[in-house]
């Protein structure tokens, strides 16, 4: 019996022969785009590149184009990852408004060097943000797991049984008068939204960052900035560092408050 020409009223017999028809998954065409993009490395395994803020790492329902993915097949063809996928290279993500460094594998070898090393916590991010008030103490760890939000499903939060979420700052600089703080933030883990989550539940929320905190007049997004990106090369493991400084409007809003 096929299942497709079945009446919702109809039964199916005891015993009778059921078959189900799956129909093939839909091929995905992911198309080089000729968005800018700074491209600090590049070579036959790995390409490290400087995100904006405002692109979306990878396509998604409903979002087929202008990502990061995109852009990266019109500066490097070569980019393989497994076929049909819509984030091919894709080890590590930051979220649309967030700016700074990522690495990218160029091949099945690299993927899995870099998945290993991320699932062992050897790969180095240091972030840059601009949170509200001033932590006491100055340098800590946060530790609290992070799971979906219970009552709003597109937000995390911290909640009994989410998964073991730890990230570590340190005050680099009190601003006007202390009212903001920038800090240098590690994840230790790499939960969604982990930094943004961890803030806001220590009352100290990302400046900018309307989904955990508020809209701020001193800047149109988060004031979030991945800032350093240390690893192992996937081929001879070489340890690198690589460094993006704050873009111009996350610069422009920190001389702002300096002036006061």
């Amino acid at each position: 019996m096929d299942l497709r020409h079945c009446k919702p009223s109809e039964r199916v017999p005891a015993g009778a022969a059921v078959r189900v028809i799956i129909p093939p998954p839909e091929e995905t065409a992911l198309t080089p785009e000729a968005i800018p993009l700074t491209v600090l490395y590049q070579d036959n395994d790995i390409i490290v590149v400087d995100k904006p803020a405002s692109l979306t790492v990878h396509p998604a329902p409903g979002h087929p184009s202008g990502t990061l993915v995109n852009a990266l097949l019109a500066v490097t063809p070569d980019l393989r990852g497994i076929s049909g996928t819509l984030r091919p290279g894709i080890v590590h993500r930051l979220d649309k408004d967030t700016s700074g460094l990522m690495v990218v594998a160029k091949n099945d070898r690299a993927m899995r060097s870099l998945q290993r090393q991320l699932k062992d916590r050897s790969v180095r991010k240091t972030y840059l943000a601009l949170v509200h008030g001033v932590l006491s103490p100055r340098e800590g760890t946060i530790e609290a797991p992070i799971g979906r939000h219970p009552k709003n499903r597109k937000k995390m939060a911290v909640v009994a049984g989410g998964r073991e979420s730890v990230t570590k700052y340190r005050l680099r600089e009190e601003i006007a008068g202390g009212r903001f703080a920038l800090l240098e933030v590690q994840p230790v883990t790499g939960r969604t939204h982990q930094i943004r989550v961890h803030m806001a539940a220590i009352g100290h929320p990302i400046v900018g960052d309307a989904v955990y905190g508020r809209k701020s007049q001193v800047i149109g997004r988060q004031f979030l900035h991945a800032w350093k990106l240390g690893f192992q090369m996937p081929v001879g493991g070489r340890e690198v560092e690589f460094e993006s400084p704050l873009p111009a409007d996350l610069r422009e809003a920190l001389e702002r408050l300096r002036a006061g």
